[in-house]
């Protein structure tokens, strides 16, 4: 099974999405400036389904 939870964080950070404050959980809520929301990320993404929304949420066009 895939593990996408480290690539999608580094395409966070390359697109200047930066790590606000861990949240419930596993989970981590990071700030996109694209979108100028917060975005939840689970602390394993193991779906490529879960990974992809993450980044549409982040406003990047990044597809796994």
């Amino acid at each position: 099974m895939a593990e996408y939870e480290k690539k999608v964080r580094q395409i966070l950070r390359e697109n200047g999405c930066r790590f606000v404050r861990h949240g419930k959980g596993d989970h981590d809520i990071w700030y996109s400036p694209i979108t100028g929301n917060n975005i939840t990320v689970d602390g394993e993404i193991r779906i490529r389904h879960v990974a992809n929304g993450i980044m549409k949420q982040a406003g990047i066009d990044y597809h796994f």
